[in-house]
């Protein structure tokens, strides 16, 4: 009895087209980059920070254990905060994509600068923006080839983002230079009325 051969539909093959294109030309994959840096940050598990106020001061450098010449295609390095998964449950626009072009974990670059190969960990201070929202951080850095292409990366937390966690409290209160100013604008508001008002009775009794 002749067997019987099953050939995937036009549909299948089409899907599956479109699934190894996409993969193909789409974005950098997270999961395919090595971990080649130590990254590492001045806030220490836990500690809360201040927007607009406190700094933090960020380090990299290539791992010790990697091989010489590992870094040989790195060209910048782009160091970036990035939500912790506590900050991001219930948060699609802070949800975590395999494709870097999706992922919104990292939205705040912290700096970008030429990487150097250099026996010492290059560094960087940085003051936490007025406008970060409130949440759990970790810091990340990507190292770019010459095409600006991630090759690489280090963080300074775990793999599933647990440890080595810090807050940041968002400034929320109004500046006390605005409330006065708030306060003579509606004092003169309430002056200017009451003068028109009079000004309008005189005229209506003349």
């Amino acid at each position: 009895m002749a067997g019987h051969f099953c050939f995937p539909s036009a549909a299948m093959v089409l899907l599956i087209f479109v699934c190894f294109v996409g993969r193909a030309i789409g974005g950098v994959y997270f999961s395919t980059l090595p971990r080649t840096l130590a990254v590492t940050a001045s806030p220490k598990q836990g500690q809360v920070l201040m927007a607009g106020v406190d700094k933090l001061k960020v380090s990299w450098g290539l791992n010790q254990t990697e091989k010489e010449g590992t870094d040989e295609a790195y060209k910048k390095v782009k160091v970036k905060l990035c939500y912790a998964p506590v900050s991001q449950q219930n948060r699609g626009w802070r949800k975590t994509e395999d494709d870097l072009k999706k992922d919104k974990t990292c939205q705040n670059t912290i700096t970008t600068q030429p990487y150097t190969k250099n026996p010492n960990p290059s560094s960087f201070e940085y003051i936490l923006e007025r406008d970060l929202p409130s949440a759990s951080y970790f810091v990340r850095a990507y190292v770019l080839d010459g095409n600006d292409k991630e090759v690489g990366y280090g963080q300074t937390t775990d793999a599933q983002k647990a440890t080595n966690l810090f807050q940041v409290i968002s400034i929320t209160g109004r500046h006390a230079s605005l409330d006065i100013a708030a306060a003579c604008f509606s004092a003169f508001s309430v002056v200017s009325l009451i003068f028109f008002f009079v000004k309008e009775k005189r005229k209506a009794k003349k």
